[in-house]
């Protein structure tokens, strides 16, 4: 454990450091995000903020090869290095796209490329609960890989609308996704010096380091360079995670934690999810591209109903921490506890969310 907090740590410090360089990098640069009418700042703010959130991550990578448990990692396979070839594409797509603006059949080709390239390398989903335990051909491996990839990355930028919402989101489920793998470790007796543990931690990292520049009023903004960087790692997370055990191995009464990894990454990002499910379903019916930009993703909703950017975020924070949460408790808890749980805060954060609207119609009364 201690080894694994040392990383995050460290990716966070350097993080954090390194983002005032690159916001004047940006900046002389010109990579800037003009103020539109769907945008919520109001005077052009600098993007390029995932170029420190990278090196974050750059460094914790080292560091962690050189600590006694966690190097094993990086000497029994070849993930470590699919990792960082998928994060660099992503990354230099994210740069081109900061500064120049790509079209999106252009980036989507692009996040096509870093995911194939990630999962040809070695990090791939390779078992899905069908009849028992259903292995995975090569072929069919990579191409669900690359849409689970491609589908996280999106999700995440397009929550990616207010100030330090996409960075607590993942870092949120990142931090969840930590905890499970750790723990499933430990009560499994499974070797503890895993990817996916160690990527989950990374993960956590940068975003705390990103966050103190990005809460409103932002500083610096990740753009898709950030966004589809930390998409891009938490899917990675949750597909390596997947394949650290084979639930045909394990005892029936033990058989919800391993099933659990299929079923977490959905609800560590149950926010991102539905807000793209809900844009689809939105654009299409107004026979309009799903990928076409509107005004009506969740956070603006919380903000129509009347609460600041802040409060926004936080109830999205939320949000996500009680779901992503409730899933983990499952593995090690009575389901009933982690189910009542859930309950009392969607009747906390139900109440939370339309207090402003109730507030101001008292007022009006």
């Amino acid at each position: 454990m201690r080894e694994y907090l040392l990383c995050l740590l460290a990716a966070a410090a350097v993080t954090y450091l390194t983002t005032p360089l690159v916001r004047r990098l940006a900046i002389r640069s010109g990579a800037m995000a003009e103020v539109r009418d769907r945008d919520v700042h109001d005077e052009p703010t600098p993007r390029w903020g995932g170029l420190a959130m990278f090196a974050g991550l750059i460094v914790g990578l080292i560091l962690a090869s050189q600590l006694p448990l966690i190097k094993n990692v990086f000497v029994t396979d070849s993930q470590p290095l699919a990792l960082m070839v998928g994060c660099t594409i992503i990354v230099m797509l994210g740069l081109a796209d900061d500064k120049w603006g790509l079209d999106a059949p252009t980036k989507f080709v692009g996040q096509v490329l870093a995911a194939g390239s990630m999962a040809l390398l070695g990090i791939q989903v390779l078992w899905l609960p069908i009849a028992g335990t259903l292995l995975l051909d090569p072929l069919a491996s990579v191409l669900l890989t690359v849409l689970i990839v491609v589908l996280t990355v999106n999700a995440v930028n397009f929550v990616d609308g207010l100030d330090g919402l996409a960075a607590g989101i993942v870092g949120i489920a990142a931090l969840a996704l930590f905890a499970y793998s750790y723990l499933l470790s430990v009560t499994n007796e499974i070797d503890r010096a895993t990817l996916a543990t160690l990527t989950c931690a990374l993960l956590a990292g940068v975003c705390m380091g990103f966050l103190p520049h990005n809460i409103n009023p932002a500083r610096i903004f990740m753009g898709d360079t950030g966004s589809m960087l930390i998409g891009l790692l938490l899917a990675a997370s949750m597909i390596t995670l997947t394949g650290r055990v084979d639930p045909s191995s394990l005892q029936e009464s033990v058989l919800l934690p391993t099933l659990l990894p299929l079923i977490l990454p959905a609800a560590v990002i149950a926010v991102p999810l539905l807000d793209v499910g809900l844009a689809v379903i939105r654009r299409t019916r107004a026979r309009r591209s799903p990928f076409a930009p509107d005004k009506q993703h969740l956070h603006h909703r919380l903000l129509e109903l009347g609460h600041s950017q802040r409060r926004a975020v936080g109830l999205m924070h939320a949000w996500t921490a009680l779901i992503a949460f409730c899933a983990v408790l499952l593995a090690f808890v009575p389901a009933v506890v982690s189910l009542s749980l859930f309950l009392i805060g969607v009747i906390g954060l139900g109440i939370a969310v339309f207090w402003p609207a109730t507030h101001d119609s008292a007022h009006a009364a």
